[in-house]
C-alpha cells in the first residue's frame, strides 16, 4: 500500500453507515431521500490566509468542517456527507491524529459521514465538499427576501474578529477575554438546528463568514433590495461592549468568522421566528429591515443617519476587513 493510502486508511477511513459506498473506491456512492434535494458546498482553507502557521491541528480539524457545515445551515439543510482533500507539507502522524480527532468529533455530533477525498503534498490547505438534504423546493436561499422583511441575526457578532486582532497584536485582551473570543474563532458551532427550524419561516438566509455587512449585501444583490441595519440593535459580543466605537463597528459589522446566521423573514412571522430560536436555544435579534432601493446594506445610527463604513468585510484578494 502506498504511503498516501496508508494515511487515508489510518486516519480517515471508517465503515460506511449511510453512503452506498464510502472511502476506498474510485468514487463514493450516495443516495438522496425521496422528496429531497441535495445541497452541496465547497470551501478551501489555506495556511496564512484562513489560519495561522502552527495552528492547533485539533481545532483546525473542527473549524475546517464547521465552516462548511455552516453553509448547509444557511440553506436549512441536514448534513449527510463530506469529502476532504488535504494538502500536507510533510507527513506528521501526531498532527494527522489531532486533526482527524477534531474533524470526526464534530462530524459525529452532526451525523456527517466522510466518504472520500485526497491527500497530496504541498503548502498546508484543506478543501472540503459537504452534502446535505433539504425538502424539495424548501431550501433557504439568498434571493428570497422581500420588501418589508425583518432582518435577523443569531447569537452575537464580533468575538472572532476580536480574537484575530489580539493575535495580530492590534489589541491586547486579558487572558479570560482572549480565551473566550478565541474559542469562537477556532471552534465555531454551525447553526444546523436553527437553519432547519427556519425552513418555511425565513425568506432568505446566509451565514456570516466575511462580515455582517458584506454577507447581508449578498442577500441584497440576489434579492434586488436594499437593507437598513440599526446599529444600536446589533447584538455585540460581550468582550466588545467596552471597546471604542470604531473597534465595535469594525469587529461586529465587518469582522467575519462568526458563522452565525443572518436571515430575513416577514414581519408577521416574528413570533414564530422567536419560538424557533427558543426551541434551538439560540438568541435571535431583529436588527433592521429590507426595503426597495440600491442593492446594498446601510448601517444607521440611533438617529437613523447612515454610518460610513471603512470596510464591509473580508476580501480574499485585497485581504481587507
Amino acid at each position: 500500500m502506498s504511503p498516501e493510502f496508508e494515511l487515508i486508511a489510518k486516519f480517515f477511513t471508517r465503515t460506511a453507515k449511510n453512503a452506498v459506498l464510502g472511502v476506498g473506491d474510485d468514487c463514493a456512492l450516495i443516495g438522496v431521500s425521496p422528496g429531497y434535494e441535495l445541497a452541496v458546498s465547497t470551501d478551501t482553507l489555506v495556511v496564512g490566509t484562513h489560519f495561522f502557521p502552527g495552528a492547533d491541528p485539533e481545532k483546525l480539524g473542527h473549524k475546517a468542517l464547521a465552516v462548511n457545515l455552516s453553509d448547509l445551515a444557511a440553506m436549512g439543510a441536514a448534513p449527510r456527507f463530506v469529502m476532504l482533500a488535504l494538502t500536507l507539507p510533510s507527513v506528521d502522524h501526531d498532527w494527522l491524529g489531532a486533526f482527524s480527532q477534531g474533524f470526526f468529533s464534530l462530524a459525529d455530533r452532526f451525523g456527517v459521514e466522510l466518504i472520500g477525498g485526497d491527500i497530496t503534498q504541498g503548502p498546508l490547505s484543506m478543501t472540503l465538499t459537504v452534502f446535505g438534504e433539504v425538502a424539495a423546493g424548501r431550501a433557504l436561499r439568498r434571493d428570497g427576501a422581500r420588501h418589508g422583511d425583518d432582518i435577523w441575526v443569531s447569537g452575537e457578532v464580533g468575538s472572532a474578529a476580536l480574537a484575530l486582532r489580539h493575535l495580530r497584536g492590534e489589541i491586547c485582551l486579558d487572558t479570560k477575554g482572549f480565551e473566550a473570543c478565541a474559542e469562537r474563532l477556532h471552534k465555531p458551532v454551525p447553526r444546523i438546528e436553527l437553519g432547519r427550524a427556519l425552513v418555511g419561516l425565513a425568506s432568505s438566509a446566509i451565514d456570516i463568514s466575511d462580515g455582517l455587512v458584506a454577507d447581508l449585501t449578498h442577500i441584497c444583490e440576489r434579492s434586488g433590495l436594499s437593507a437598513n441595519i440599526s446599529w444600536p440593535s446589533v447584538p455585540l459580543a460581550a468582550h466588545l461592549v467596552s471597546m471604542d466605537l470604531s473597534m465595535k463597528m469594525a469587529c461586529a459589522l465587518a469582522g467575519g468568522d462568526d458563522y452565525e446566521l443572518c436571515f430575513t423573514a416577514p414581519d408577521v412571522s416574528r413570533n414564530d421566528v422567536e419560538r424557533a430560536g427558543v426551541s434551538c436555544a439560540v438568541p435571535l435579534t431583529r436588527i433592521g429591515a429590507m426595503c426597495n432601493g440600491e442593492p446594498r446594506a446601510h448601517v444607521r445610527d440611533e438617529r437613523g443617519e447612515e454610518v460610513a463604513m471603512k470596510s464591509a468585510g473580508f476580501d480574499h484578494f485585497t485581504r481587507q476587513n
